[in-house]
């Protein structure tokens, strides 16, 4: 019975992990390395991606019906995990 449960509990953890690393991966500066941008291209494109996920940032606070300092925190949260800096 123990070994089922430490099974269970190494495959959580090892999807969460997964998952957590996938998303991670995908920040706006991960994607300007795979796309091997530097200079203006690179300013161009965070200073783009930085605007797209403020504004998907904004709809989300919008829905999960956040006001005030609740809203500005997590969108500044939201932006910076978003943009990876």
């Amino acid at each position: 019975m123990h070994r089922i449960a430490v099974a269970i509990l190494m495959s959580v953890f090892l999807s969460s992990f997964t998952i957590s690393a996938a998303l991670a991966a995908d920040t706006c500066a991960s994607q300007a390395a795979d796309k091997k941008l530097h200079g203006a291209a690179f300013n161009s494109f965070m200073k783009k991606c930085q605007k797209d996920a403020k504004a998907s940032c904004d709809a989300a606070a919008a829905d999960k019906k956040l006001h005030g300092a609740a809203k500005t925190s997590f969108t500044k949260k939201c932006v910076t995990d978003a943009v990876g800096k």
